[in-house]
């Protein structure tokens, strides 16, 4: 048992699975990017069975990320284990991660098997995986309902097999962290050859426990954290990579441990893939939540101000979210911009960096002063949806007490222009019909949320809408310094979303 935490980042596959949250491949690209940026040590880039997307993806991930290693998901067949050796082997440090179901109530009412039929399940899957990579994990899937004694000899013939990493699921969030650690523990004592693998844990939180039964897992002896940015993922979502780190790094005292990860860029990732995904964080969502380094009652500011320690446990600067941020304006330079965008994580192509620029000047012109969060938007918009079958060209609207809403939209469908014309009870409920009639869409819009990416009344509106079409459901997000506009652009991402999925229909789920 070493000293060191392991962090396999699972936000492009588990994150994915949160409702709407689907990605095409130029962002996954993206993410990855940053991830490996930021330190992660194994990025689990998607499950390349599930659909041709997720395959180019991880394939596009996995040729082109340096330092970190590339995961793909396989279940415990044959046919999933080579699509996902295809999909990595392009990799510096690959990695297939396979998997099984292990409780008795998954192997009565999912598998239909008995345990010895699973036990030799694991045994051959991670044989075969082995055949093709020399880095494999194995996964118990509902570990925490699994018979303790039973889940040690699964592992153990996994490990025989050559399973260098174990993983030990709560898949459907379920344990306590007391409870959790114990089976670490039990795990770790009666699996003869554990010294011979990684004990990784990966929680769910349905329970709001994942990220303590994580640390309790970790003080038992796991030495890799699963995890996804903002806590993002199926149901309640995963455990969050950022408490993890933070409570790794303010707790030294409790956790003598060490990570690769830089906490410096903890916030940017946390906005990247907030802005990608479309799914707001919370404000009161520790770590990088707007709130989390906010003070209102009087007592607190007081005391931050004559020391900040007095009511702040993390500095912001420790995960890099800076008050004192440079603020680029019209009359700033492309060699500014470029140089602000690598500070921020971004190392744009020549060609990339023109499209941002000219994007730049066009919403310096708007508003006096542009911050991070203003350039993130721009990143978002101008790079991440250059592929995108509809694209908003120009949008006019007419609204007022005495006047009908009317909207007159120009699109760019597969690079052809169509217009048209509409109206609505409002703005943008007339722009959002005339873009459906443009379109030929039939999309339910279920969710409609503003926010303001800064302060000021010239900040930019941040729109995100939940749509859903023949029972496929996506988020979509757009950011404009008018409020209408930037309807506009969430509900044309939403519809970019539905067709990716329309064109990548997902095979398996997990």
């Amino acid at each position: 048992m070493g000293d060191k935490v392991y962090f396999f980042d699972t936000t492009l596959r588990d994150g994915e699975q949160s409702p709407g949250a689907s990605m095409n491949t130029a962002e996954k690209l993206r993410i990855a990017t940053q991830l490996e940026t930021l330190g992660v040590d194994i990025i689990e880039a998607g499950f390349p069975a599930a659909s041709e997307g997720d395959f180019d993806a991880v394939k596009q991930i996995a040729d082109n990320m340096e330092k970190s290693i590339v995961c793909g998901l396989a279940r415990a067949l044959p046919n999933d284990i080579k699509i996902c050796a295809e999909a990595i082997k392009g990799a510096k440090h690959p990695r297939i991660h396979t998997f099984v179901s292990t409780s008795d109530i998954h192997l009565e009412h999912q598998m239909q098997k008995s345990q010895g039929e699973v036990l030799e399940i694991a045994r051959e899957s991670v044989k075969l995986a082995k055949s093709f990579c020399n880095d494999v994990e194995f996964s118990a899937m509902d570990a925490s309902r699994t018979d303790p004694d039973y889940l040690c000899r699964v592992f153990e013939a996994a490990i025989d097999a050559g399973a260098g990493t174990i993983n030990i699921p709560d898949t459907v969030g379920y344990a306590i962290p007391e409870e959790f650690s114990q089976l670490v523990k039990h795990i770790i004592k009666n699996t003869p050859n554990i010294d011979k693998a990684i004990i990784s844990v990966h929680c769910h939180n349905d329970l709001g426990l994942a990220t303590a039964n994580t640390l309790a897992a970790i003080n038992a002896g796991a030495r890799q954290a699963e995890v996804t940015i903002n806590g993002i993922g199926e149901r309640a979502g995963n455990t969050s990579l950022e408490e993890v780190v933070m409570s790794l790094t303010t707790r030294p005292n409790f956790f003598p441990l060490t990570t690769n990860i830089n906490t410096k860029n903890i916030y940017s990732i946390s906005r990247l893939v907030s802005m990608i995904t479309g799914i707001i964080v919370q404000p009161n969502k520790a770590i990088v939540g707007a709130n989390a380094f906010a003070h209102e009652a009087g007592i607190h500011q007081d005391g931050i101000l004559k020391n900040p320690m007095t009511y702040e446990i993390m500095r912001p600067e420790t995960i890099g979210l800076n008050t004192n941020k440079l603020v680029l304006g019209k009359h700033s330079g492309r060699h500014a911009l470029k140089s602000h965008l690598l500070d921020m994580g971004y190392n744009l192509s020549d060609e990339e960096l023109n499209i941002v620029f000219k994007q730049f000047k066009a919403l310096a012109d708007k508003k006096k002063n542009l911050l991070d969060e203003d350039i993130e938007a721009i990143v978002t918009e101008g790079i991440l949806r250059t592929t995108d079958v509809f694209r908003l060209e120009y949008l006019h609207v007419t609204s007022g007490t005495t006047v009908s809403p009317t909207a007159n939209v120009g699109l760019s469908i597969n690079e052809r222009p169509v217009e048209g014309t509409d109206s609505g009870n409002g703005p943008i409920d007339a722009a959002f019909n005339c873009i459906a009639k443009l379109t030929r869409t039939q999309s339910d819009l279920l969710r409609f949320s503003v926010s303001a990416l800064t302060g000021g009344t010239d900040a930019q509106g941040e729109v995100t809408v939940r749509l859903r079409e023949k029972g496929l459901t996506t988020l979509g997000r757009g950011a404009d310094a008018d409020i209408i506009i930037a309807s506009a652009k969430a509900y044309i991402n939403g519809l970019n979303r539905l067709d990716y999925l329309k064109a990548h229909p997902v095979k398996y789920k997990v």
